[in-house]
């Protein structure tokens, strides 16, 4: 295995998956109510975008995206790592996931306690 530091964004996701699946059901329930949640409040969010690496037309985009493949693989990102990690870590998807996975943990949605530190030896 390589240093964790080399790993990508979908080799890290796929080992979050692999090692802690029970989670991921409630993990990808939370990436759905939060692309409902940006993509019905695209107002009040773009009034308080200020300061961002990109613009909050770009987030709108992501979570789009990130919707569509929630419908297109909707029982294979539960089951597969490989779908899950590749479909939303791979490319600009990493950003939208990468940040919802963040504000699950944060908010303290998840059920297993190894889940938190996972996500954060993985990810920040």
């Amino acid at each position: 295995m390589q240093p964790l530091q080399l790993l990508t964004n979908v080799q890290k996701a796929r080992l979050l998956h692999s090692l802690l699946i029970k989670e991921i059901p409630e993990f990808l329930g939370y990436l759905n109510e939060l692309t409902e949640t940006v993509l019905n409040d695209k107002e009040r969010i773009t009034a308080g975008w200020k300061d961002q690496l990109f613009g909050v037309d770009f987030w709108f985009e992501l979570a789009e995206e990130v919707q569509k493949v929630m419908a297109k693989y909707s029982k294979e990102l539960y089951k597969s790592t490989a779908v899950f990690a590749d479909q939303l870590f791979g490319g600009y998807n990493a950003i939208f996931t990468a940040h919802a996975l963040a504000q699950y943990v944060a908010n303290g949605r998840h059920t297993d306690p190894k889940f938190k530190p996972a996500v954060d030896l993985l990810f920040n």
